[in-house]
């Protein structure tokens, strides 16, 4: 790593350096400015190339220097001509991409200059983000651009790649799969796994292997080796836009992944061959930090990497339509940081969805209180973040396999904190739990999961944890996490698949926890569980319906929330009574009567759930083990 004690005073460096105007690649018919940050750079260099691979520029242009920005203008059309930039510093040269540009050759090693509007589909100028009215509305689905299509059970023509998103499918069956299935379960929002250019998979080889892609490269720029072509930089451009459209075209938003909190290489990273040090956080004795535990963390605090975050996010929302975005390791962003950013987002779309992951990966340096962590959720407003304690109170936790929650074994003892997290985290007076593990005050911020790319599916870690159940009964238990999530007032999120039992198998029949570079055979979705596990699907699809259906699932405000009446019943079941609504939960392995001498007309049990009544019960119900009643009483 680069580093001296000269570059340690980096406020200086913001104070007399920062910069706001335009930066990379700016096009137009008549010629291109290049613009580029680096103070302390001796001599700066552009370099053209006829194409990616080309050994030698068919030209160079020095660069000349306006206050630590390097700047270059190029008369005639470059719209497809790569380039890069030379920076010399104490007689040594690092040639590397633009941070800021836009697309790239394979492997991302050269920047596009690119006419944008070329790229566009048919129909771009109509295409628009989907209008939200409340977080609460939302109902998002991870899903990553391989798994989506790579299992041969899904008859896609492009495998692994955007394209298949605009595809017309059918399983093995004969079924409706891809978009239109998910438009059919009832999503809302896609949550794509990382989008933007990674490094740890060979764009030029079609059978590389199979990364998540949270080893991120270039933040601006889509990934190739989704395209059909990663060495012509449009290409990637204009399919990622299709799928945007596609699923547009559905009433179906998209969310990106986006991995700000760290890059995957360091010392040869784009970042630090254009300005060293300046762009990573350090310890006090010079090394660098590593909350991430990917060796380095971005250093979102200071003044122009705090801009290149918010101007990558408004560049996607822009050109791009882009509906939301999920933070990795959010915890090692700072919060004033992504407070900016979140208004710059809102002013252009004020249904952006933002949410993220509200810890760190290990320590770091930059003072708790500043962090965008859980504990300071309250400090910002317009972020959701994933409820570990809704996710390991219902099925245990994620780090010990056998370790059970609220639906497979530890139901009384869970009952207090399943209370509370079905009232989105929100403190309340009449449920046992201290008013400090309450997090927040806002039911938008509680993203609701039991299951998400990393750890075990929720189907293995019922498998794992419930070694004497029969296949019904983790059916059952897994309905009921299910509902849980859905029935609970925040922001429901499940994994692609989860509604199919999905399972990551090893051929060895072991279940596999961060399948980030498992072959597709472990993490592509099998389609033709769609028809073999209907049963299953159609359960999450109903639920999903409900809660649409019924405005109580989806409060506004914590003074509503604290209305809803809880009951605890045998065995740790719980009663929720919504006034004129009630849904009774019962995590255990027997069945359960309830009385409310009230006529009920039920919508959801065991079996089924929907917007049309299944009967009718005068004055009790019976719950099924490890089921629900959700019905209306007068």
């Amino acid at each position: 790593m680069i580093w001296s004690e000269s570059m340690n005073s980096f406020d200086n460096i913001d104070r007399e350096y920062a910069y706001d105007g335009e930066l990379g690649a700016v096009w137009s018919p008549e010629a291109t400015r290049f613009a580029v940050w680096s103070p302390e750079t001796e001599i700066a260099e552009l370099r053209l190339y006829h194409d990616d691979s080309e050994p030698e520029p068919f030209r160079t242009e020095e660069m000349h220097s306006e206050n630590g920005v390097w700047k270059a203008e190029v008369s005639g059309n470059l719209s497809g001509v790569y380039y890069t930039y030379a920076f010399t510093r104490n007689g040594n040269t690092a040639e590397t991409i633009d941070i800021y540009a836009r697309s790239a050759g394979v492997n991302g090693r050269r920047g596009m200059v690119l006419d944008l509007r070329t790229t566009d589909p048919e129909g771009w100028e109509h295409d628009k983000q989907v209008a939200l009215g409340d977080y609460t509305d939302a109902v998002i689905y991870e899903l990553h651009v391989r798994d989506f299509s790579s299992d041969e059970s899904g008859k896609f023509t492009l495998r692994g790649k955007f394209g298949a998103f605009c595809e017309k499918a059918v399983n093995g069956f004969g079924e409706t799969i891809g978009l239109d299935y998910i438009k059919k379960l009832g999503v809302t929002h896609i949550h794509l796994l990382p989008v933007s250019d990674y490094q740890s998979v060979d764009e030029s080889d079609p059978d590389a292997g199979f990364n998540w892609g949270y080893d991120p490269l270039n933040y601006n720029i889509p990934e190739g080796s989704y395209s059909t072509d990663p060495h012509h930089g449009e290409v990637r451009v204009r399919e990622f836009k299709q799928l945007i459209q596609a699923a547009h075209e559905r009433g179906i938003g998209i969310i990106m992944d986006v991995v700000y909190n760290h890059t995957y290489a360091t010392e040869d990273s784009p970042f630090n061959k254009t300005y060293p040090g300046y762009y990573y956080r350090h310890n006090a004795d010079g090394s660098l930090s590593n909350g991430s535990a990917c060796g380095n963390e971005f250093a979102s605090e200071r003044a122009m990497a705090d801009r290149f975050i918010a101007d990558s996010l408004l560049y996607w929302a822009r050109e791009y339509h882009i509906d939301g975005f999920r933070f990795d390791l959010m915890g090692l962003l700072d919060i004033a940081a992504l407070n900016r950013a979140a208004a710059e987002l809102r002013a252009e779309n004020p249904s952006v969805i933002l949410y993220g992951e509200g810890w760190t990966g290990g320590s770091c340096p930059l003072p708790e209180e500043l962090r965008a962590m859980k504990k300071n959720a309250r400090k910002l407003p317009d972020f959701a973040m994933f409820s570990d304690d809704l996710r390991d109170g219902v099925k245990g936790s994620v780090f010990y396999d056998a370790d059970c929650g609220y639906v497979n074994g530890k139901a009384a003892e869970r009952a207090e904190l399943i209370k509370s997290v079905m009232s989105g985290g929100i403190w309340r007076e009449d449920v046992g739990r201290a008013s400090a593990e309450c997090w927040t005050d806002k039911p938008q911020q509680s993203v609701n999961y039991v299951e998400a790319h990393d750890n075990l599916t929720l189907y293995d870690k019922l498998r794992s944890s419930m070694p004497e159940a029969s296949g019904a009964e983790i059916i059952a238990a897994d309905k009921l996490a299910a509902a849980i999530v859905f029935l609970s007032q925040g922001v429901p999120f499940i994994q692609a698949g989860q509604e199919i039992l999905r399972s990551k198998t090893a051929l060895d029949g072991s279940f596999v926890h961060d399948s980030y570079n498992s072959p597709d055979s472990v993490n592509s979705i099998k389609w033709n569980d769609v028809t073999l596990r209907r049963g299953v699907m159609e359960y999450y699809r109903g639920l999903i319906a409900v809660r649409k259906f019924f405005p109580q699932f989806r409060m506004r405000d914590a003074e509503s929330i604290r209305k809803i009446r809880f009951e605890t019943l045998e065995g740790g079941a719980v009663a929720a009574d919504f006034g004129g609504l009630l849904l009774i939960v019962n995590p255990a392995a027997h069945p359960l009567r309830y009385e409310n001498g009230r006529r009920m007309m039920v919508y959801a049990d065991h079996i089924t759930a929907g917007t049309r009544p299944l009967f009718i019960a005068d004055g009790a119900v019976s719950v099924a083990p490890r089921g629900i009643i959700l019905a209306e009483y007068r």
